[in-house]
């Protein structure tokens, strides 16, 4: 047997379900047991890491539909959004959005999906190229990148040679792997 779910979602604690609530019940006959919400959830917390959704999804079954308010109650981004219809897909559950208007297991809803999934792709290759002009301008600047260096490499190399430790020996005296005294090394012979 098929159940009708609904997933509200608010952002804020000034901000309350109940709109979508309500906007959800006019139309859709959803059992007490079908409703599933997060309040008070960031927008930027993904989908599957919030409580409410996350007990819908488990609670779920192939052939259920989920109902929701607005597509962007979903995720945070078209990126999640598509994350999250996807992983309901898999489990063969479908979407239906009231605000857009579409149902995800019919053939406009899959056009809908695929425009999510080409939207959520130029999404993320902006996301990229905004990654590298960053990375590029920081290099230009002469920043380093990465997180910095726990450990000092002329003192791991200066404390081996002295003592005439095994890389081992000396990975354990500083508490780092023999690849970073490797490194070390190398780094001071190349300094010297």
């Amino acid at each position: 047997m098929t159940a009708l779910l609904a997933y509200t979602r608010v952002s804020t604690d000034g901000q309350t379900i109940e709109a979508q609530r309500h906007a959800i019940a006019q139309v859709y006959k959803v059992s007490e047991d079908g409703w599933f919400s997060d309040e008070a959830t960031s927008g930027t917390t993904k989908a599957i890491e919030r409580t409410g959704f996350s007990k819908l999804f488990s609670y779920a079954r192939k052939g259920d539909t989920v109902v929701v308010a607005a597509i962007d109650r979903l995720g945070r981004n078209t990126i999640d959004v598509l994350e999250t219809v996807e992983a309901l897909k898999t489990k063969g559950v479908s979407v239906k959005s009231m605000r857009e208007g579409f149902d995800l297991s019919e053939p406009t809803g899959k056009l809908m999906l695929t425009l999510l999934a080409g939207v959520a792709e130029l999404e993320r290759e902006n996301i990229r190229a905004r990654q590298m002009a960053g990375i590029n301008k920081a290099k230009a600047d002469g920043r380093k990148l990465g997180a910095p260096k726990l450990h000092d490499d002329a003192a791991i190399a200066a404390w081996r040679k002295e003592t005439g430790s095994s890389i081992e020996v000396t990975a354990k005296q500083f508490g780092v792997s023999t690849a970073t005294v490797k490194r070390a090394c190398r780094a001071q012979h190349a300094n010297v």
